[in-house]
Order: structure tokens, then C-alpha cells, then sequence
């Protein structure tokens, strides 16, 4: 690997305090506009809270420490929520409640736990096997497709009939997180979508169509309500099995954001720690957020952009950063004022959004020349999407006990089965 720019401040070096605490703050920045993005967008989903804001920054800040640990501080990493698991989380909790959510993401840390172990036993050659791009591009395209009916809700569009405000809001959240991702300079480009819910809360304001009253019934500092095992929820069989199979998706993602930092810092991190540490740190986080009702977490594109921006690997900074975001979960007043963004504000932030996801899945297939012109491809594809945006349900009854398998779950399974059953024609 070459890297043009010499880093600042290796991983194991910590910068001087001020500088240290600047450059932290760097990465809470980046971190939080997404962050607390997740539990907005799945409480609105699924029309209940379902996860708050403060439990994401703690999951979000301890998860980031716990990833350190494993891999013994070598890898510059910050963990966040993850958007792959907003749609599933919602379906979930509506069915299940929080049983199933928490059953849910806590297997899918046990999912990165048992690939980390297959790994360090086999090596990873067999992940690409397993998870070729062309399963993972669809599977990526459904997740961002899955949730484009909660943006058109959030906006209002669904029903014909709009309120100029709301339309207002939704259009000025929409282009400035466009503009700011197009022609933001430095750190402005790294955190569009920080911008456009700042200028759509500005605009709701403006528009009087914020509800305030909620703020002074929260008290300045206040204790994250943290849900446990046992006391709070049971075990849910269909909350595992509907999320176990996406984690085959940030799995995929989690390869390819720490391919991404080892280009940045010149190292590779897939063999120092090594790939079965990073998944292992990944998964004890993971597993970790489920546990105490978080959303599950994933490595962050947004920090390993700031990384390449201000050529500071320190895992100093990274660990500050984490701390810092758990901190601010205790702060009540701040959460409280988080919680009151309209929903608008979220559509027009989400209409991008969940469209950068689909696009992501196409530039996985488009990088990895997948030949759609080749029918055995355009089968597995064409299966996937299909099962996955068409609201497929297979129910398996057995004994006193139903188990429901729906969308991406069919869509991972279906294309994992075709791809192997379906040899490769040779010319």
C-alpha cells in the first residue's frame, strides 16, 4: 500500500491535550448526525419508541472501547448505529416488541462472534465465497429500497394531499444535504446529512411547526433508560431469525470499510490485528447495544473519512471521542431537544439517504463488473429483489411454535442457495 501523505499521529500516539480534544470532538461530529439518526428513523417506522437517542450513544461509545480492546488498540475505528437494520428492527418490534429486537441484534453480534472464531481457524478466503458481490449488491439495493415507503411518509407524499410547510421543510432538508454532499469542502462534505437536519430543524422552527413543550419536562442531566435481559424482555426465536441473515450484509461492509482505512493509514489491518479481531470487536459491541436495547453497530464511513481528512490515526482520538459520546447521553435537555426534529425534517434527510444505500448496492455489483448480460447473474439478482421488495412470507409452523421468514431473509437465503446450486457457465 501507498499512502501520499505521511499520518500526523500514528495509532498508538496520542497528541497533545487541546489538540487531542479538537480533533475528538472531529469525530463525535461526524458520528452523531448518523448516530442518533437510527433510533428517529426506527421509532418513526414502526410508530412506537422502540430505542432512544441516549442508548445509541452509549451503545455507539462503549461499543467504539470495546472494539479497541480487541484489537489492542492497533485498528482506528469508530462504531456507530447502523442504517442496514432500521427496516428489520421495525418489523420486528411490531410483531415481537422489544423481545425481538433485542433477541434480534444480539444475534447478530453472535453471527460476527462465530465468523471471527471460523476465521481465525479456516482464514477468510471463504467469506468471499460465501458472500460474493453478487449477492451482497442486491442485498444492499433491498435494504435501501425496504425503507423508501417511510421516507414518502415522513414527507407526506403518500396519500396525494401535502402541507406546503411540511413540503417546505422536507425540500430544504433535501437539497442542502444534496448541496453540502456535492460541493462541501473538508469536514462540511464528510457530515451532509448533520447539515441538512440542522437547516430543516432551522426551517420547522421558522415555520412554527416544532412542539417544544416536551424540553422543559426533561431535566438538564437524566439517566438513559437501559431495558435488560430477563427483567425487561424474554428470548424471541423470530427476532433472530429475521436479523441473522443481514448480518452476512454488515459483515460484507465491515471488510470493506477496513480495507478502505488500511489505504489511509498505510497498514493492513485485515492481517494486523487481523480480520477475526475487528469482527470479534464488532460483534461484542454488537451484542453488547442488543442486550441493553440499542441498535446493532457498525464500523463508520464518516470516521474513516475524518481519519483520511486530518491524517490522525491515534486511537487516542478515537477512545476520547467514544467517551465523549457517552457523556452526552446522560445530558437530558439535549436529547430532549433531538427528539422534537419533525418528521419532515427526517424525510427530506431520508429520501437521500436510503437512495445512497440502494446506489451503494449498484456501485458493489458495477465495481465488481458483475455481467448482467450473463442470464445465470441476472436469475440470482432478479430472485432476490424480488423476494425482498415484494413482501414474500413463508411461515413454518411446528409444534405450538410459528416462525416467520420475510424479505431480506428470503432474499439472503435465496441468492446464497442459487449462487452455489447454479454453476458458472464456461465458454
Amino acid at each position: 500500500m501507498q499512502n501520499k501523505k505521511k499520518l500526523l499521529y500514528d495509532t498508538y500516539e496520542k497528541p497533545p491535550f487541546l489538540k487531542w480534544i479538537v480533533l475528538s470532538m472531529q469525530h463525535v461530529l461526524a458520528m452523531f448526525g448518523a448516530t442518533i439518526l437510527v433510533p428517529l428513523l426506527v421509532n418513526k417506522a414502526a410508530g412506537a419508541e422502540v430505542m432512544s437517542i441516549p442508548i445509541a450513544l452509549i451503545c455507539s461509545g462503549v461499543g467504539t472501547l470495546i472494539y479497541i480492546l480487541c484489537t489492542k488498540g492497533k485498528s482506528p475505528v469508530y462504531l456507530g448505529s447502523s442504517f442496514t437494520y432500521i427496516s428489520p428492527i421495525a418489523s420486528v418490534f411490531i410483531k415481537d416488541g422489544i423481545s425481538g429486537v433485542a433477541t434480534g441484534i444480539m444475534s447478530v453480534g453472535l453471527i460476527y462472534i462465530i465468523f471471527s472464531f471460523l476465521i481465525k481457524i479456516f482464514g477468510r478466503d471463504w467469506i468471499h465465497k460465501l458472500l460474493p458481490p453478487l449477492i451482497v449488491g442486491p442485498m444492499i439495493i433491498i435494504i435501501g429500497l425496504s425503507l423508501a415507503p417511510n421516507a414518502i411518509n415522513q414527507i407526506g407524499l403518500s396519500d396525494g394531499v401535502i402541507e406546503w410547510k411540511s413540503l417546505i421543510v422536507a425540500v430544504i432538508s433535501f437539497f442542502t444535504t444534496a448541496l453540502v454532499a456535492i460541493y462541501g469542502k473538508g469536514f462540511m462534505k464528510v457530515v451532509p446529512f448533520l447539515f441538512g437536519i440542522i437547516a430543516g430543524y432551522v426551517a420547522s422552527i421558522s415555520l412554527s411547526i416544532v412542539d417544544f413543550s416536551s424540553i422543559s419536562e426533561v431535566s438538564f442531566f437524566s439517566l438513559p433508560k437501559i431495558v435488560l435481559p430477563f427483567k425487561d424482555y424474554g428470548f424471541s426465536i423470530y427476532g433472530m431469525l429475521t436479523m441473522m441473515p443481514i448480518a452476512l450484509v454488515s459483515i460484507a461492509e465491515h471488510l470493506g470499510d477496513h480495507m478502505a482505512l488500511s489505504s489511509i493509514i498505510d497498514k493492513d489491518l485485515i492481517k494486523d490485528p487481523g480480520l477475526d479481531n475487528t469482527l470479534l470487536g464488532d460483534g461484542l459491541a454488537t451484542a453488547f447495544a442488543g442486550m441493553i436495547g440499542g441498535p446493532a453497530n457498525t464500523t463508520y464511513g464518516e470516521n474513516t473519512s475524518v481519519v483520511g481528512m486530518s491524517r490522525v490515526a491515534s486511537v487516542w482520538v478515537i477512545g476520547l471521542a467514544a467517551v465523549i459520546s457517552i457523556c452526552l447521553a446522560f445530558f437530558g435537555k439535549i436529547t430532549a431537544i433531538l427528539g422534537t426534529i419533525p418528521e419532515e425534517v427526517l424525510g427530506g434527510v431520508s429520501l437521500l439517504l436510503y437512495g445512497f444505500i440502494s446506489a451503494n448496492g449498484l456501485k458493489v455489483l458495477i465495481e465488481n463488473k458483475i455481467d448482467l448480460n450473463e442470464i445465470r447473474n441476472v436469475i440470482i439478482v432478479s430472485t432476490m429483489l424480488i423476494l425482498g421488495l415484494g413482501g414474500a412470507v413463508v411461515t413454518v409452523y411446528t409444534h405450538n411454535l410459528s416462525i416467520s421468514l420475510t424479505g431480506i431473509t428470503l432474499a439472503v437465503i435465496s441468492g446464497m442457495f442459487l449462487n452455489q446450486i447454479l454453476k458458472e457457465k464456461k465458454d
